[in-house]
């Protein structure tokens, strides 16, 4: 009887063992949904769905014609500063051959036609010795630089391949409005072809220093290094712009070529390998409230004439110093940012109708543009001025500077504290006109003051070294 108890006995502890055990939970818990709604949310807007599937659609059709651009490029080494010094040869004998490094480099770019074009950005293939372009489907060929184009930051490269291409497709910029979907497509710290959602944060940032012409496009589009010269679609998967530059000290900040400005050297740069465009001679500066005030424009707009350079296409139209272009071939100028595009897009040769604003009044001229190529090298900059008055110490100009043509008055001392000093106004500038009236001496100077004190306002046109500014504010 004891021996049948005591399996008994054992049998009942794992019975009770048993059933305090914990019961295990799931690993995970995988959805069961079969195009039904089963998933944690049972009703997703249609709204929402469509949108998820636009980007797909886009990002499915583009990609293949997004390529990842890799280059290898020799760069020559600084020479530390004593290997210039005359004792170097003295002590090392002979002259030490520069020394390169070779750097390698990652962008992206997208085919433009079957041919094997690719357009990109001018720094991603810039000195480059070799290019390496890898298609969508992983087979990677040799490309060349046929066309390169500084001053926009755009270049096209070229592929032989033994395939058919895929290609994008280009769409409008000038149609763009604030606020729209921005898709940016590109190689981001060399992870191959990444796609970011953003929206058209603003368009026609310029001064941004990046480049000679600007007209970007700001996405909150996610733009990192390797995304340069990756396409900016719109949700119909047209490029509306190519990607170019991040603000490093800011989120969500990047800028994007316009795809119009790329239009119009994507045919040059094929079939020439550089850019013309046209010229018209002129420095120029933006039209401030004061500037218009001083000059009895009733509206803030257009640019004013700085300078006009002698031989130049403006002098030969009758464009004087002074007068404030308004229109450019049909176009309203709203300011000397859109002059410098619209003339750099006309052709050369080609006879335009320019509106200027001179003496109160509104006048039309025409003018034939000449090649930037004719330009003299030593090109005037537009200068931007600012608003101030008064802290200045002026006499008459010294012999030596009449000798050379000079007429004005010299500014000899600038109050530090003065606004003069705020405008930019400097010691040795010389003041040729008060309100676009000449001055000669000290008493021409004192009664064009005079009127314009009673006037309220004044522009100052200054000369410093070989080029004139515009300073317009109001007296107080």
């Amino acid at each position: 009887m004891k021996r049948l108890c005591l399996p008994l006995c054992f049998l009942i502890i794992a019975i009770a063992l048993t059933g305090c055990k914990k019961k295990e939970g799931a690993l995970f818990y995988e959805s069961s949904r079969k195009g039904t709604a089963e998933a944690p949310v049972k009703e997703v807007p249609k709204d929402i769905l469509a949108t998820q599937q636009a980007f797909t659609n886009v990002v499915k059709t583009v990609t293949p014609s997004v390529v990842n651009i890799s280059t290898v490029s020799k760069k020559k080494l600084v020479q530390p500063f004593f290997e210039f010094s005359p004792f170097f040869d003295d002590f090392f004998g002979g002259r030490q051959r520069p020394r390169y490094r070779r750097e390698t480099s990652l962008g992206s770019g997208f085919i433009i036609n079957k041919e094997g074009f690719i357009l990109t950005n001018d720094h991603v293939v810039k000195d480059a010795e070799s290019i390496q372009v890898k298609l969508s489907n992983d087979k990677v060929y040799s490309g060349k630089v046929v066309g390169e184009d500084p001053k926009t930051d755009l270049a096209i490269i070229k592929i032989n391949a033994r395939e058919e291409l895929p290609v994008a497709v280009l769409g409008d910029s000038d149609k763009l409005q604030v606020g729209q979907w921005a898709i940016a497509i590109g190689n981001p710290f060399g992870l191959d072809r990444t796609v970011t959602v953003g929206v058209v944060s603003a368009t026609g940032r310029a001064n941004m220093g990046i480049e000679t012409y600007e007209d970007f496009i700001q996405t909150d589009a996610s733009i990192n290094p390797g995304n340069s010269g990756g396409p900016l679609l719109n949700i119909y998967g047209e490029v509306i712009g190519i990607n170019t530059a991040i603000v490093a000290a800011g989120q969500g900040i990047g800028f994007a070529i316009p795809i119009n400005m790329a239009k119009q050297v994507v045919g040059p740069l094929i079939k020439k390998g550089s850019v013309t465009r046209g010229w018209l001679g002129v420095s120029i500066q933006p039209v401030t409230d004061a500037v218009a005030q001083s000059f009895g424009l009733n509206k803030t707009r257009g640019a004013l004439i700085s300078d006009v350079m002698a031989g130049s296409p403006a002098e030969k139209a009758g464009i004087r110093q002074g007068d404030i272009i308004t229109a450019f071939a049909g176009k309203e100028i709203k300011d000397a940012r859109q002059l410098q595009l619209v003339v750099a897009d006309t052709p050369v040769g080609q006879k335009i109708e320019v509106e200027i604003f001179r003496d109160g009044k509104p006048q039309k001229l025409s003018v034939t543009l000449a090649s930037s190529e004719s330009a003299p090298t030593a090109r005037q900059k537009s200068v931007e001025p600012q608003a101030g008055w008064f802290g200045l110490t002026v006499e008459e100009l010294p012999h030596n500077m009449r000798q050379r043509g000079l007429v004005g008055v010299l500014v000899t001392s600038v109050d530090p504290n003065g606004t003069a000093a705020d405008v930019g106004i400097q010691q040795g500038d010389i003041i040729t006109s008060v309100n676009q009236k000449k001055i000669s001496g000290l008493a021409e100077y004192g009664q064009a003051m005079k009127d314009a004190e009673k006037k309220g306002s004044v522009a100052l046109l200054i000369r410093r070294g070989d080029s004139s500014i515009y300073f317009a504010f109001r007296i107080k």
